[in-house]
């Protein structure tokens, strides 16, 4: 019997009173359950990390979601964030090395916002903290007083280089997408490449092309209404299929 690969999502650490809570936002869990086809499974940011190696050797692929908090900027070498700022130490202290660990052994990754700015950050590049104050950047935040469908609307076309990113897109050189962040990426981490720029220049996508398995990141937000959207549902279906490809070999070492 096949079994649904075991897909791995990062929580958010959040105060609720006075007690921390593990938060997954619902529509990432449905875009791996839909358009993934796999079993999601929250992981707990605790102030002890849980071992990276021993979640590895039981997942068959992570997703690394948005979040409203950014990444601390110490951990890319910068001064400290505006006051008021929301972090996250302990899922940055989880998803960082659990980025770099789930590469060396192989273990798909998808990166959505955050996990795309994570990813980044994990492998050595750097993050613009407000990419509206960076010359010659666009404003790329939402207008969070306007209805979700709004936010999540499509915002701005993105140009796809060649590869697989215009064959999810059905062979188009560009997309739209939505736009919810204030950070992106400054410099890029050494080994990614550029597989979607924004119209201002800025990063929107990339992947590692020498890692053993899927790894990519994309800026926006294609979990929303994913099975509406065809390139999304692209997207997350070769995210999936990387992780059955994993989720078969690990059933056929069991044996």
């Amino acid at each position: 019997m096949s079994l649904r690969p075991l897909i791995g999502i990062p929580a958010d650490r959040r105060m609720v009173g006075p007690h921390p809570f593990h938060m997954v936002g619902e529509k990432y869990a449905h875009a791996v359950a839909r358009a993934a086809g796999g079993l999601p499974v929250l992981i707990p940011v605790l102030p002890e990390p849980l071992e990276a190696e021993e979640l590895l050797s039981r997942l068959d692929g992570l997703l690394f979601p948005g979040s409203p908090s950014n990444v601390e900027p110490h951990h890319y070498d910068e001064g400290p964030s505006e006051p008021g700022t929301l972090h996250d130490p302990e899922r940055d202290a989880t998803s960082l090395p659990l980025i770099r660990a789930a590469i060396e052994q192989g273990v798909p990754i998808l990166g959505l916002c955050r996990g795309c700015q994570e990813m980044n950050v994990a492998l050595g590049g750097s993050l613009w903290q407000k990419v509206h104050e960076a010359p010659g950047f666009f404003d790329h935040r939402e207008d969070k007083s306007a209805p979700l469908e709004i936010q999540y609307g499509p915002a701005h076309e993105v140009v796809l280089e060649p590869g697989p990113m215009r064959e999810w897109a059905g062979g188009a050189d560009r997309v739209k997408v939505n736009s919810l962040h204030g950070q992106g990426v400054k410099q890029l981490a050494p080994g990614l490449q550029v597989a979607a720029r924004a119209p201002d220049g800025l990063i929107e996508a990339f992947h590692l092309p020498a890692a053993p398995a899927f790894t990519w990141a994309v800026q926006w937000h294609p979990e929303w209404r994913v099975m509406a959207n065809n390139f999304s549902v692209a997207l997350f279906a070769a995210f999936g299929e990387a992780a059955r490809a994993r989720a078969t070999r690990r059933q056929q070492g069991a044996r």
